[in-house]
C-alpha cells in the first residue's frame, strides 16, 4: 500500500483549489439570486479544470499508468 498514490500533485491541488473558489463564488451568488455571478462561478470551475489538465500535460501531475492496479503476488 505504500506505493499507492491519491493524486497529491501540484496539478491536482491547483485544480481543486481553483474549483473550490468557483464553487464558493457560485454558492454566494446563488444565495444572492444573481445569475451572472453563478455563471462566473461556473466559469471559474471550468478554468480550474483546464488549468489542472494543462499542468498535468506539463508534467506536474501523476505519471501515466501510475494508478493502474497491481497484480498481487501468489494470487
Amino acid at each position: 500500500m505504500a506505493a499507492s498514490h491519491h493524486g497529491n500533485t501540484p496539478a491536482a491541488w491547483t485544480a481543486v483549489i481553483i474549483m473550490f473558489v468557483g464553487f464558493c463564488v457560485g454558492g454566494v451568488f446563488t444565495v444572492a439570486a444573481q445569475p451572472l455571478g453563478v455563471l462566473a462561478g461556473g466559469l471559474v470551475i471550468a478554468v480550474g479544470a483546464v488549468v489542472g489538465w494543462a499542468m498535468r500535460a506539463a508534467g506536474m501531475g501523476q505519471p501515466k499508468g501510475h494508478g493502474k492496479p497491481q497484480r498481487m503476488m501468489g494470487a
